[in-house]
């Protein structure tokens, strides 16, 4: 077994597994999820769907439930595969940074899912959504990098005020928390680090950063309905 950071087996699988989900999935749910509603605007669909018994409600929240199982399954089954292979193999398996990862990935799935379903409900067209999705997909990363921050703490602004406009990041608090489990003092973001311990607490971040980006997901995912109800649908 090969140790990376200290991480051996599964271990080590599920650290690159994450990393490299975080730089994949919030983008592929932006651009596979924002045509869900302007396509079928561009498609004509509405025209069948108003003829129909199915409620504006029922169609858009039944979009957000189909979407999140085709995006949260595969990677769910990713994991899951690694755990029994595992198992078979005799490895051990670190169960904890498993569901602690589950959670952070069903978190962040909903969290894009969300905002996708809201910018498919405010774009007129798929090619006009699939522009908005990427431009919030570079802001996000615009603001990923905690160690831009010392520009804004250079300029005298509080290290308070700096952190917790990254910590608004979804992405960000995502990248955080992964990090958080194999290096739980964040030694590498330098004083960052100490502002966001100080202020959560381990436990508490952990927890924060599950929960919060379920709360922007159903938040974005609400405004997007109440734009497609008030909306002219066709």
């Amino acid at each position: 077994e090969s140790r990376v950071l200290g991480f051996i087996g599964l271990s080590r699988l599920l650290v690159t597994f994450i990393q490299l989900t975080m730089a994949i999935l919030p983008i592929f749910v932006l651009i596979t999820t924002v045509r869900s509603v302007a396509g079928d605007r561009e498609a004509g669909v509405f025209e069948y769907l108003l003829s129909l018994p199915v409620g504006l409600a029922a169609w858009f929240w039944g979009k957000i439930v189909g979407r999140y199982l085709v995006i949260f399954l595969p990677v769910f089954a990713a994991m899951a595969g690694a755990v029994l292979w595992a198992l078979v193999r005799g490895i051990e398996v670190p169960w904890g940074m498993f569901a602690y990862y589950t959670a952070l990935l069903a978190a962040m799935g909903w969290c894009f899912l969300g905002i996708g379903m809201l910018i498919s409900a405010l774009a007129r067209s798929t090619d006009v959504a699939q522009g908005m999705a990427f431009m919030v997909w570079l802001t996000l990363l615009l603001f990923l990098d905690l160690i831009l921050l010392g520009v804004m703490i250079q300029e005298h602004v509080r290290p308070e005020v700096a952190v917790g406009i990254a910590l608004a990041n979804p992405l960000q608090v995502f990248r955080t928390a992964a990090l958080a489990l194999f290096d739980p003092q964040l030694i590498v973001l330098g004083p960052s680090a100490f502002v966001i311990l100080d202020n959560f607490g381990a436990t508490g971040y952990q927890f924060f950063a599950v929960l919060y980006p379920i709360a922007v997901g159903a938040l974005a995912a609400f405004a997007g309905y109440l734009f497609f109800r008030r909306g002219d649908l066709p």
